[in-house]
């Protein structure tokens, strides 16, 4: 499908959620993406329909990495938005949205790293997982979602500030 600047222009977002988790030592966990082996990404996904964005997350968090072991510490106040670059948007989601605009979850993880296995979920998006300093997250995302993994760290810095302080 053939899409120019003003088609994409007036395509909506799609909404979804995304997932900050981080365990006792204040790292964050992202995964390797299968499609984009460049790119490492935390957990998200979209919201179905008559649930919460809470619910969301956290019905996420199991269906991307196995376990849901986790609490919700904090949500930023607005939804995030995002532009899929132009070349990737007729092929992603069937062309229907120009990227995604995301309500974020910091989650504090509660479970032990065995929990955690993105590879045996009934439709795996990554192919490996590790525990990355907070600081990192944004050098590790692809390019078009730098930006908000940039604001997720200033909105979630009390919660960031409070495992730092807990060390």
């Amino acid at each position: 499908m053939k899409m120019d600047k003003s088609d994409i222009a007036r395509l909506p977002y799609r909404r979804c959620v995304g997932i900050m988790l981080l365990n006792k030592q204040g790292e964050a966990w992202v995964g390797r993406r299968i499609d984009t082996p460049q790119a490492w990404q935390m957990p998200q996904g979209g919201i179905d329909k008559g649930e919460s964005p809470a619910e969301t997350a956290l019905r996420e968090l199991e269906e991307e990495i196995g376990t849901a072991q986790a609490r919700i510490l904090a949500e930023t106040r607005d939804w995030l938005s995002y532009d899929l670059p132009m070349e990737i948007v007729p092929t992603t989601w069937g062309g229907k949205y120009r990227g995604q605009t995301q309500k974020w979850f910091a989650l504090e993880f509660q479970g032990s790293d065995t929990d955690i296995d993105p590879t045996r979920v009934k439709h795996p998006e990554f192919d490996a997982w590790r525990w990355v300093a907070v600081d990192e997250l944004p050098n590790l995302a692809a390019s078009f979602k730098r930006d908000i993994y940039r604001s997720l760290l200033i909105e979630f810095a009390s919660v960031i500030a409070h495992f730092r302080n807990a060390k």
